[in-house]
């Protein structure tokens, strides 16, 4: 769990803010599925060496965001509704995208170095997971 929820404690952001950024990024990147269950908080915070209750609070706001389903005793799962799921993924692309013209803006690069940078490493992280593009 910790190598897919790197954590760093020297962040201004706090740690239940990042596991939840995190969490929420593997539910819009499908890895963890609609139904499926997401680790417990005790799981979640034996694996990333953190407190429970800076776990538990990252798992309260995925439930309070609709994002995941909590039974007390049963655990978080996935909502169902791929809509939501949806939701969350073109929410953390757009984001994504900003952060990436922002950087390419402050570097001086224009929109079509850009587009050929983005391209590449898109090609190259196809090749190392295996995919097409």
């Amino acid at each position: 769990m910790r190598s897919l929820l790197p954590l760093d404690p020297t962040s201004p952001v706090p740690l239940w803010a990042q596991l939840a950024d995190g969490l929420r990024a593997l539910i819009a990147s499908g890895q963890i599925a609609p139904g499926e269950a997401i680790p417990s908080v005790r799981e979640l915070a034996r694996g990333l060496g953190i407190n429970p209750a800076t776990a538990a609070r990252a798992c309260r706001v995925l439930a309070d965001e609709g994002l995941v389903r909590t039974r007390r005793g049963a655990g978080s799962v996935v909502v169902e509704q791929p809509a939501r799921v949806a939701d969350e993924r073109a929410r953390a692309l757009a984001e994504a995208a900003r952060a990436y013209a922002a950087r390419c803006r402050a570097l001086g690069v224009d929109a079509e170095d850009a587009a050929k940078a983005l391209e590449a490493a898109w090609d190259e992280a196809s090749r190392r997971d295996g995919r097409t593009r």
